[in-house]
């Protein structure tokens, strides 16, 4: 226990630029709310009855980490080794997610389910992967190794590893380290395939194109206009 206390010490020390001191780590509520966790986690896991006892007990010890952290995980998700939860506030982990190691995850990201069906519905993150303020990972899909998703990204489908991901919804735009030029999607959702703002760029676009192409005839009537003046001087 104490040696996975120190390795998540020294992560966050390598992670955080704005960690000064050992002491100072130690208030970080991301730090508190994986140990609150981890013993959460051995009792909704331990195998001695009563297990609704247990199980119980984990979920009070959750929604008392809630409390004082502002961070939820359920008892029941899995977490692997130097997870660091950086400005911890408002994440939501659920009970069937998993993360893997090295996981960096900033503040009010949410790994949540899309089914009422007691069956595998978060998603399963890979190791090494940065996951970037307000991200929504909606689904019981996996997101591959060494990925980062974009701050207040949206993403429903599974994401190969070594990619970025941004927008809403959310895009692939690198992988392997190139850049990526046909748009791929990773949020399959029919009311949402069109970027608000997009589309409101796309409207203003069109409305310049029309006012110039306007200007233009205007510009080449007044032209004939006074050409049409001159010759019919004397």
């Amino acid at each position: 226990m104490f040696g996975r206390l120190k390795e998540d010490i020294q992560t966050i020390m390598r992670r955080d630029p704005a960690a000064r001191s050992i002491w100072e780590v130690l208030s970080y509520p991301g730090l508190h709310a994986i140990l609150f966790h981890r013993v959460a986690h051995w009792l909704w896991n331990l195998p001695l009855p009563p297990r609704g006892l247990w199980k119980l007990s984990a979920r009070l010890l959750s929604q008392f980490s809630r409390f004082a952290t502002g961070i939820e995980i359920h008892p029941g998700a899995k977490i692997g080794r130097r997870f660091f939860i950086d400005h911890g506030m408002g994440n939501v982990i659920g009970e069937t997610a998993e993360i893997g190691d090295d996981v960096l995850m900033y503040h009010q990201v949410t790994l949540g389910g899309t089914t009422l069906q007691k069956v595998k519905r978060h998603p399963t993150i890979g190791n090494n992967v940065l996951i970037g303020p307000g991200a929504k990972i909606i689904g019981a899909i996996t997101v591959g190794d060494n990925c980062k998703i974009g701050a207040n990204a949206v993403v429903n489908k599974d994401i190969p590893p070594n990619c970025t991901v941004v927008g809403v919804p959310g895009r692939i735009v690198v992988r392997d380290s190139l850049r990526v030029y046909d748009d791929v999607p990773v949020m399959d959702n029919i009311l949402n395939r069109i970027d608000p703002e997009d589309e409101v760029i796309r409207e203003l676009r069109q409305r310049v194109e029309f006012l110039e192409q306007h200007i233009e005839k205007l510009e080449q009537h007044l032209a004939d206009h006074e050409r049409f003046d001159r010759s019919a001087q004397p």
